[in-house]
């Protein structure tokens, strides 16, 4: 059975359209519940969210629906993606729930759930919900509901997670840095966990209102970031999105470094402290400078689908632990079992701080290439992939690339959209390259 509501990251749409409604998260809550239910007898649910304004509206839908078929709830608050996993593990709890849209504005949310493990649930947990929802629902009596409760001191919990990833001999006493929380979830923990490891904290989008998460800051946002950097002559900027799993990283000079050339400083600052490191996974969109780079260096480097759940998945079948995305969510499986925008950031700047070198030095061996990206809507009913047209002038594109650059053409999962990306070691290139492959597809 294919799935009807869950994507590549749970479930998420525009708040009060379908999915994203109170009476179908009440119903998704009991669909699990029954599902849970057939293995554990009393299950019990962690739920974490965001800082939308939304997230009482479904937090509420989601402890009546879990109640309802007999699960007991704990009430998180606004907590990062991250967070929640980890304390769903260290609860010993059955499931986590996250209450969030990640990166997207605060007009949309969803829900993603993790497993009691801390990791994100299989597609075949997923098709066991969806086959629960089209049943009737299986109230409980009232002897048999689920409790609700609040965990306190759930951010606390995790901030100390969070610092003991951070090298006890270290401290980053003697540095500014700039935190930009996005106005989301880690507004209250962020500032905390680089406050008590010695650094001055200046914060950025760390008030949220319910209707300002990720608007114009955070790490889809890092302009904001580099002109705070600049300002306050800070030593480091840290930006974070809604949730906080991923992460971007701005220096002193306000250059800005995203999840690719941190995913090859974590893999390279392991190496040069004798740690083995076989493998790093990337997807699809890596810049192919970071594989040059890796490759260097003697770690196999190996390409998924876009998505940190195609990493994640890749990861565990090599016995990997480095993995990430360019859009800053990074995978350290001895730190976390999920992607962490902090606990990553720590990473990066424990290799600063260790080495007492800057970003710019640990990164001089790696230059990015320059991408073109270009969305081409496809017309009704165009099959692109027959396209002689198309082929011919891919082909003779490799050609002339040579090994120095990547074509990469696919389909949109969401929309009928044909993205074209050409990376080449000259930007030019990259640019007038990608408008031929364009003018192809249109022609076809």
């Amino acid at each position: 059975m294919s799935r009807t509501y869950f994507g590549t990251d749970g479930i998420r749409g525009t708040v009060g359209q379908p999915p994203i409604t109170p009476d179908f998260v009440l119903r998704l809550a009991h669909a699990v519940g029954r599902v849970l239910k057939k293995t554990e007898p009393r299950p019990t649910v962690l739920i974490g969210k965001d800082t939308r304004i939304s997230g009482y509206m479904l937090e509420s839908a989601l402890e009546s629906g879990f109640n309802s078929a007999g699960v007991d709830v704990v009430l998180l608050g606004p907590l990062p993606t991250p967070g929640v996993a980890y304390l769903t593990r260290a609860q010993r709890a059955s499931l986590g729930v996250v209450i969030s849209a990640s990166h997207n504005p605060y007009p949309d949310n969803g829900i993603k759930f993790f497993s009691a493990q801390g990791t994100k649930l299989p597609d075949e947990w997923e098709r066991a919900v969806e086959a629960a929802l089209q049943e009737p629902p299986s109230w409980a009596d009232s002897a048999g509901l689920g409790k609700a409760r609040r965990l306190d001191d759930a951010a606390g919990r995790y901030i100390e997670f969070c610092k003991s990833t951070f090298a006890h001999e270290l401290t980053l006493r003697g540095l500014t840095i700039v935190v930009d929380a996005a106005h989301g979830a880690a507004y209250h923990i962020a500032p905390k966990v680089f406050h008590e490891l010695g650094a001055e904290v200046i914060c950025v989008g760390c008030s949220p209102d319910g209707l300002n998460i990720n608007d114009h800051v955070g790490a889809t946002h890092p302009e904001a970031l580099v002109a705070a950097v600049k300002a306050h002559q800070a030593d480091y900027g840290i930006a974070l999105d809604g949730d906080a799993d991923r992460v971007q990283v701005v220096d002193a000079q306000g250059r800005l470094y995203n999840g690719d050339e941190l995913l090859y400083l974590m893999a390279s600052d392991r190496l040069d402290r004798g740690q083995a490191v076989p493998g790093v996974v990337g997807t699809l969109m890596t810049n192919m400078a970071v594989e040059v780079a890796l490759r260097s260096r003697g770690i196999e480097f190996v390409r998924v689908q876009v998505g940190d759940r195609y990493v994640l998945e890749e990861l565990e079948k090599r016995h990997w632990i480095l993995g990430g995305e360019g859009s800053g969510h990074l995978l350290a499986l001895d730190q976390h079992t999920t992607g962490d925008g902090l606990i990553s950031a720590l990473q990066v700047l424990m290799a600063t701080v260790r080495s007492g070198r800057s970003l710019a030095q640990l990164l001089e061996g790696v230059r990015l290439f320059p991408q073109t990206l270009i969305n081409v809507r496809l017309k009704a009913g165009q099959d692109w992939k027959k396209s002689a047209a198309l082929a011919s002038e891919t082909r003779k594109a490799e050609a002339e690339l040579d090994g120095h650059g990547r074509v990469l053409i696919r389909a949109s999962g969401t929309e009928p959209v044909l993205r074209v990306m050409v990376e080449a070691r000259d930007a030019t290139q990259a640019r007038t390259t990608a408008e031929r492959l364009v003018d192809a597809v249109k022609a076809a």
